[in-house]
């Protein structure tokens, strides 16, 4: 079964710790269990690769959500690339906080008059319970919302735990920097269709894959550890592996990468008609592996250029 612990870090970019902060902080008895700290470099090195011509180039660089502190990957190449461009480009544009959230409960929430365990059988409410009381939740915080986005928060928390966050992830670095040099940002996407990839899932698979985080809950810090560390030594085919390789899902892999990484490959080759320098970045999962950002390029008759 696809995993859905990868899928929210390729995509879901805006959201997928949105309510994990706020789990945490309500917490009436937390128990953090610690993790061991991410093997990384002092320096890390992620991949960075470029498109150009005569008077355009478009770095392409992949990124992730949530990073502990202490990864100092801002330096080199990858620094020289983002600050002699002139506009950065992610998945999604600048959203105000209030109204990412508005937008995501618009999504995320379930019709009047249903509740999250009143999807489940008694057997699944049972084992549903016993993992939030394990994680010092209260399950009526959850019942809301739709299971998928539950399926999100929950992913979040042991991320969260072991020293994780938005705050420290490539996103918000960048944005900061960009805000800092008075530049332009752009989104390939709107929040609106990010969130509705997840919401069009039948419940039956949402359901799945709330029950499929809960089974791995122990095992999720250890696993972005390891993406962590690859993303770090610049390995994007390992890295491409760990977030996609399960995806076994026909349907869901072609609406999380394949259509999107299509999608991004013309603005690309739109972009190109026109001179600049642009920086992209976007979750490091559609820049490695099968269908990446860079195999569609390529079969549009474009150089990808690996720069770091």
């Amino acid at each position: 079964m696809t995993t859905i612990r990868a899928a929210l870090l390729v995509t879901l970019s805006a959201t997928a710790a949105l309510l994990g902060p706020a789990l945490h902080a309500q917490q009436s008895h937390p128990t953090p269990q610690p993790v061991e700290a991410v093997a990384a470099p002092a320096m890390a090195r992620p991949a960075l690769w470029k498109v150009s011509d005569a008077d355009t180039t478009v770095y392409l660089f992949g990124t992730i959500h949530l990073l502990p502190k202490g990864i100092e990957w801002y330096d080199g190449k990858l620094a020289q690339a983002f600050e002699q461009s002139q506009e950065l480009v992610t998945e999604l544009p600048e959203i105000p906080q209030d109204q990412t959230m508005a937008v995501t409960m618009r999504f995320a929430a379930l019709p009047k008059g249903q509740t999250l365990r009143g999807l489940m059988d008694d057997k699944e409410k049972a084992k549903y319970e016993a993992a939030l009381q394990g994680l010092s939740i209260p399950a009526e915080a959850l019942d809301p919302l739709k299971p998928w986005f539950t399926t999100v928060a929950l992913a979040s928390v042991p991320l969260i735990r072991a020293g994780y966050s938005m705050e420290d992830g490539v996103e918000a670095q960048l944005e900061k920097r960009n805000k800092a040099l008075s530049r332009p940002r752009i989104g390939l996407e709107t929040l609106e269709y990010q969130l509705g990839i997840f919401d069009g899932l039948p419940v039956a698979a949402q359901k799945a894959y709330l029950f499929e985080t809960i089974d791995a809950f122990p095992k999720i810090a250890e696993e972005v550890n390891k993406m962590v560390g690859s993303w770090s030594k610049g390995d994007a085919a390992t890295l491409a592996e760990i977030l996609n390789g399960e995806m076994d899902d026909p349907v869901l892999y072609k609406a999380l990468l394949t259509d999107r990484n299509r999608n991004w490959s013309v603005w690309i080759d739109d972009r190109m008609d026109r001179p600049g320098t642009v920086f992209l970045a976007v979750g490091a999962g559609h820049l490695g592996g099968k269908d990446s950002v860079q195999e569609f390029l390529e079969k549009a008759g474009f150089k990808v250029e690996r720069v770091q």
